[in-house]
């Protein structure tokens, strides 16, 4: 169906109808009728069952209203996220509509709509959209009978476009007030012996196919209002087949009055409100519904005394996750934005950029690549979020045990998942596939000298050391284009950079950094049953040559660098982030903190919160977190809460404990357990190099786009440079040709705007839209304590600060950090915190590494913490057994 925009006005609502017949409300009217009558009148005109009615369009709420509420939507677009203000605001808008004269033509037209019983129903311009559907935010008023009280309803469903809900939910989704505008549906009224919802995918598992339907005895509202413990069915629509049931007690039931309006009456209870032919018919009804708009539906419907199953709303689910596209046949995908720790999606150019990497890494294991700037054929791109396909793995003997190992320390939960997805004959393994894994590793080992670097590395640490400096050295030498290059000839050195430098860069670093967890493992080998829970997380703290560590530890320098000045101290703990980064770029701030900052960024100044996305400014663009990180530093004032202390002591004890476990194995044994200790603390640091490297290049690219971008907006074929970010690599070569993208950049501003606040992201999601974490049976501990990964060992009970959005957060020292997950954006922050809770994760992932090296306790992969977990509660982080417990 087509695109609606809710913020495109229509030319004039002047000389627009007031009212028009349902069936000729078309998809293009969204301003004028609302996006109720808009389905409804694409519905009709498809040939559904739908009833008859009349749209009293926005132009009739238009001439009632007029000005009346331009102070109130002005005031309210400075109450965002003051639900007290927003709530007085509503009301306020909504008297003054109910105390609006209607003039004489209005009356008219609304008295015209009248011919029987009819349903009145909201229908706002921002409702049953894609991206938000407004269910219930609006009033509707059922079995209405006579033109007075016609005119009644209709004015109450106007004022009903400023309740405390409707006007809440605008201000969630940034819809602009000053945009809302209300039309009213009067329907013929369907007199149902039967009604219910219905839902055409599986809102709870996001399985496409499946028809869940809830259904009563009586008219819809019982079930929409939850007045009613309605019938409950999910329908496999594919098979014909009715898959569960779970009668409700029907209690109550809604009925018409003769006169007028509706009564409660007590239910019958009883059997199934519908047979199994009528589900049957229900759900077919509901895929064609699906097929008609293109996408899943909430549906409210009716069954008639005469076994007629009418449609009376019909709106997107807009909760479902997009399903990434992918080759035919089931399919396996694996969120690398949750493996990252990035919720938030990526910008058109940082997923293009980050698929053009992907190239290098399909070539090294030997997949054909036809185009290096789509990427590996594995990768795809939902909802702003980048997705790999995993299903060949899974369905590989050898990769589907070694595939989720490498989670195990990355990111356990997915892990887990996976290995669930093993008893899906879908996703039976092929034996003959077993040696399509060897070939492409056994390559990869021999082009990397694999056992040559992790060898070497072991026999001669410093040396490994001195080879990755001299290959990053390198790789900044080649990420420069000539000064005078021109506009496309940074585009090309774009897209030459990105699909060939990182395997190889890898292949250089990983094997090194491989090898500290080689000796690792191998000590605890050596040890056995010796060991004892936590002890070698103790050996892995402050470990030398970790690049984000020694950042965080730079930027606690810093800090101390300004407290040695009052003034300076005082004017980044108290000035606003906005004036802090305004001084620095015009170099007007102390000299303490300007200088300081300025050598810190030629360090760090490629990295930021969510780096793996190009699109977003770096800290050496945009200092504003690191003003925030600061300000909570100079706060600290326990000298040995310091978190140069901090690490000290961590490498202390890390030091002692390898003392400890050699003395304890004792022997031959408990020298080769020092050695191959010392070993992984030398090591394993640079496991975090990698990562940076890639920052690095993506950094580079950044500018090179930057650059190119403000040679479009001076060529008027963008309206600002950073509209380059909203394009992909192609898409910049052909604006550079002189194609116009101003629309295609607006549309994909708006789309990423809304993304921004999806909160769920699936770790893991099947190509029949199914989540396999919303159906895994997970026992919760009887205790009502959450579980979840031990990542650092340690206990501590403190106060919880939920972090979402770590941007101008400033966490007080000694709380717990709660977060969906981290990068190494996040990480100043664990200098100051007491303990940390994640959901995402793995022993091994970038946030629990950290959390190690700061001698922190930490639980990652903790499904739910963020919601089940507010800020200011007591919480106990117990990073030895891998519990949290709030309160």
């Amino acid at each position: 169906m087509p695109a609606v925009d809710v913020k495109s006005r229509p030319r004039t609502l002047h000389d627009a109808p007031l009212t028009l017949r349902l069936a000729d409300v078309k998809a293009d009217m969204l301003q004028l009728a609302g996006g109720k009558a808009v389905n409804l009148g694409i519905l009709l005109r498809a040939g559904f069952l739908v009833p008859d009615g009349t749209c009293v369009t926005t132009a009739a709420y238009s001439r009632v209203v007029g000005d009346r509420l331009a102070s109130v939507t002005k005031r309210l677009a400075g109450a965002a996220g003051d639900p007290a203000a927003l709530d007085q605001l509503a009301a306020e808008a909504r008297d003054r509509v109910l105390a609006a004269p209607v003039p004489p033509d209005v009356l008219d037209a609304v008295r015209r709509t009248v011919f029987g019983p009819v349903a009145v129903r909201s229908s706002a311009t921002a409702e049953d959209l894609p991206f938000a559907s407004f269910a219930g935010q609006q009033d509707t008023y059922l079995n209405v009978v006579g033109a007075d009280a016609v005119l009644d309803a209709v004015r109450r469903c106007w004022a009903s476009l400023w309740t405390d809900r409707a006007v809440a939910y605008r201000s969630a989704n940034g819809i602009d007030h000053t945009t809302a505008r209300l039309a009213v549906v009067v329907q013929q009224m369907v007199q149902a012996e039967v009604a219910g919802v219905m839902f055409t995918a599986n809102p709870v598992t996001g399985r496409r196919g499946e028809a869940v339907v809830d259904a009563s005895p009586g008219l819809g509202e019982a079930v929409v209002s939850g007045a009613v413990n309605p019938d409950h069915f999910v329908v496999d629509v594919g098979a014909r087949r009715v898959l569960h049931r779970r009668l409700g007690d029907k209690r109550t039931s809604i009925r018409s009055l003769p006169s007028g309006g509706v009564e409660q009456v007590p239910g019958t209870g009883g059997g199934a409100s519908l047979t199994d032919p009528q589900l049957l018919e229900l759900a077919v009804l509901g895929a064609s519904v699906e097929a008609a708009y293109a996408a899943p539906q909430d549906i409210e419907w009716a069954l008639d005394a005469q076994g007629s199953f009418w449609i009376t709303q019909a709106r997107p689910i807009t909760t479902l996750y997009p399903v990434p596209e992918g080759r035919g046949g089931p399919r396996v995908f694996f969120s690398v934005n949750v493996a990252q720790g990035v919720y938030r999606p990526l910008t058109p150019a940082g997923a293009a950029a980050i698929e053009a990497v992907s190239t290098s890494v399909a070539r090294l294991f030997g997949i054909t690549v036809s185009d290096p700037l789509a990427g590996a054929p594995a990768v795809t791109v939902a909802a702003g979020r980048l997705f790999v396909d995993v299903t060949a793995p899974l369905r590989n003997p050898v990769g589907r045990l070694l595939l989720p190992r490498v989670l195990d320390v990355m990111e356990s939960r997915s892990a887990t998942l996976l290995r669930a997805l093993s008893d899906d004959p879908r996703f039976a393994p092929v034996p003959s596939a077993r040696w399509d894994a060897v070939g492409p590793m056994a390559g990869v080992a021999a082009a990397s000298r694999l056992p040559f670097r992790l060898l070497s590395a072991l026999a001669d640490p410093d040396a490994a050391h001195r080879r990755v400096d001299e290959v990053g050295a390198a790789l900044r030498g080649r990420l420069q284009p000539p000064p005078d290059a021109t506009s496309a000839e940074r585009l090309e050195h774009v897209e030459r950079l990105l699909p060939r430098e990182f395997a190889p860069l890898a292949l250089e670093l990983l094997p090194r950094a491989g090898a500290g967890f080689v000796a690792l493992g191998l000590a605890a080998w050596l040890l056995g049953d010796q060991r004892r829970p936590g002890e070698l997380s103790t050996v892995m703290r402050s470990l030398p040559g970790n690049v984000t560590t020694e950042m965080d530890l730079a930027l606690w320098r810093l800090a101390q660098e300004i407290a040695r000045d009052a003034d300076s101290a005082a004017l980044v703990r108290l000035a606003p982030v906005e004036d802090l980064v305004d001084r620095y770029h015009a170099g007007t701030l102390p000299t303490a903190v300007h200088r300081g900052l300025r050598a810190f960024l030629r360090s760090y100044g490629d990295r930021s919160v969510a780096e793996i996305d190009l699109g977003l400014p770096r800290w050496s663009e945009d200092p504003s977190y690191l003003f925030g990180v600061l300000a909570g530093y100079l706060s600290l004032d326990d000298v040995s809460a310091a978190p140069d202390a901090v690490f000290r002591r961590g490498r202390l004890e890390a030091e002692e404990m390898v003392d400890t476990l050699a003395e304890r194995a004792g022997g031959m044994r408990g020298q080769l357990v020092r050695l191959a200790l010392g070993r992984a603390r030398a090591l394993a640091g640079l496991r975090e190099l990698p990562k940076f490297h890639l920052v690095t290049m993506l950094a580079s690219a950044r500018r090179e786009l930057l650059t190119v971008g403000r040679d479009l907006e001076r060529r008027e074929l963008l309206e600002s440079a950073d509209d380059v970010f909203f394009l992909d690599l192609r898409e910049v070569g052909q604006c550079l040709a002189g194609v116009p993208f101003v629309d295609t950049v607006r549309s994909r501003r708006a789309e990423y705007a809304r993304e921004l606040r999806r909160r769920h992201v699936p770790r893991v999601l099947l190509s029949d839209g199914t989540e396999p974490e919303a159906v895994a049976e997970l026992t919760p501990p009887e205790d009502g304590s959450l579980r979840g990964t031990p990542a650092s060992a340690g206990t501590v009970t403190a106060q919880a600060t939920v972090v979402l959005d770590p941007h101008r957060v400033r966490l007080e020292p000694g709380r717990i950090l709660v977060c969906p997950s981290t990068d190494p954006g996040w990480t100043p922050l664990f200098l100051t915190a007491g303990g940390l809770v994640m959901e995402m994760g793995g022993p091994n992932s970038h946030g629990a590494v950290v959390a190690r090296e700061y001698g922190i306790p930490a639980v990652v992969g903790v499904q739910g913490a963020t919601d089940a977990i507010s800020t200011d509660d007591e919480v106990t982080v117990d990073g030895t057994s891998g519990t949290v417990t709030v309160g």
